[in-house]
């Protein structure tokens, strides 16, 4: 039974510049019809008088109840905190609710009577905790993802048009958004003006770009004349096509910008009076794990936000979107079935990239993590790469519910070792 069970509750369906509420009294009957607020001083402040009545009236405090809506509710959410207690439901909550009825009914006002019937009558989890700067730097984070997966879209794009202009180009240099070809694309940005450039200019260009030294660059000219000559031979001519170079590097540019300035603003916060030090400390535990780099661990701990909302291992599990889906009818049962993805798709990402690095080596040919790349290598023979990151990716999770839980560095431990740590402590605590 809901602890909202005998109090008046609130429901409101939140849109982008207006909300509908909903009132029920004590006896889960309809207070008053539901109406409309916009997301305004003025509505607000008129919401609030609404539930002081309430109040009033019936002499308890009410629950108000609210969907989580991307970022549309929070506003109000933060708002309404300091002075009620406020809930967000999970989406996928009022969804699997919504759609009781046997007529297809779907509007604003359905929606916030649901959503107060749930609150009231249904025992459901919900969060009523917001922290400002903890969702700024998630914010940050997920925007430094977004320019970076747009920085690769247009290093493909420029690499694609120049395999059209310049087939031979990426022979020359590996890494065609680095800063050497960059400058060279800039001042000679189609083979002819490489071809007709003084060999002395350009070779300096090379030279003071790549801080090697002359007879380096000297073999450089040579490879990028030569790749010049063919790309005349073979490559599209459209003087076109060449401004698509010089803008996408424009872009390329531009990008790297913004994402410096990300990079900056989330060093500054973490090292601010602004972020709590239990915060701080959850993302050098993080930081213990190998293979966990500093804004990886910073994105993971601002993704999970606060680990006392997840009682179990599996609860973090499901929150990545880690869990795997259920398709079963009748006598049928899928043998296929896949992750869940519901979860925090930025932290899955971020997980994923310490699955990557957990099964390496670094450069002195030692193991990032010795035991999960021994658990990779034994017990995925046979199976995709894919089925072995994901395991990885479960044990991680494991670890990381462990150090933020006990509040301990990660240690690396031998399973065989671990287990037998573990029954010990069972069986200390059945004595």
């Amino acid at each position: 039974m809901s602890k909202f069970f005998y109090r008046p509750t609130v429901g409101i369906d939140v849109s982008a510049d207006f909300s509908v509420v909903a009132i029920l009294a004590p006896d889960g009957e309809i207070y008053r019809k539901p109406f409309k607020i916009m997301h305004s001083r003025n509505g607000f402040d008129y919401l609030v008088d609404q539930i002081k009545k309430v109040e009033e009236e019936f002499n308890m405090k009410t629950g108000i109840f609210m969907e989580s809506t991307g970022v549309y509710h929070l506003t109000l959410f933060h708002f309404l905190k300091d002075t009620f207690e406020v809930c967000i439901l999970n989406p996928l909550i009022t969804n699997c609710n919504k759609n009781g009825d046997i007529r297809k009914v779907k509007n604003d006002k359905k929606d916030a009577l649901t959503i107060a019937t749930i609150g009231k009558f249904q025992n459901v989890k919900y969060s009523s905790n917001f922290d400002v700067e903890i969702y700024t730097l998630k914010s940050l984070c997920r925007d430094y993802y977004k320019f970076t997966d747009s920085k690769s879209t247009f290093k493909k794009k420029l690499s694609t048009d120049l395999r059209v202009i310049f087939p031979s180009y990426s022979s020359v240099f590996s890494d065609i958004t680095g800063k050497t070809s960059i400058a060279i694309l800039k001042k000679y940005s189609s083979p002819e003006a490489i071809i007709n450039a003084d060999r002395d200019e350009l070779i300096n260009l090379i030279s003071s770009n790549s801080r090697r030294g002359l007879a380096n660059s000297e073999k450089t000219y040579k490879k990028l004349y030569d790749a010049a000559e063919e790309a005349v031979y073979i490559g599209l001519k459209s003087p076109s096509l060449f401004v698509k170079i010089i803008n996408t590097i424009s872009v390329i540019e531009s990008l790297e910008i913004q994402i410096g300035n990300l990079l900056t603003e989330i060093h500054l916060l973490m090292n601010s009076n602004r972020i709590s030090d239990e915060f701080k400390k959850n993302v050098q535990l993080l930081y213990s794990i190998p293979g966990v780099g500093e804004l990886t661990a910073i994105t993971i701990m601002s993704e999970i936000g606060n680990i006392k909302g997840f009682v179990k291992p599996k609860h973090l599990v499901a929150y990545f979107g880690l869990d795997p889906s259920v398709s079963q009818s009748g006598k049928f049962n899928s043998d296929r079935n896949v992750m869940s993805k519901r979860g925090t798709r930025i932290g899955r990402r971020a997980l994923y990239a310490v699955a990557l690095a957990s099964i390496r080596k670094n450069t002195n040919g030692e193991p990032i993590n010795r035991v999960l790349l021994s658990f990779y290598n034994e017990n995925m023979k046979g199976k995709s790469k894919k089925v072995g990151l994901v395991a990885i990716m479960h044990k991680l999770i494991n670890y990381i519910f462990s150090v933020l839980k006990n509040q301990k560095e990660y240690e690396l431990r031998d399973p065989k070792i671990h287990s037998k740590m573990y029954l010990n402590t069972k069986s200390e605590q059945a004595a």
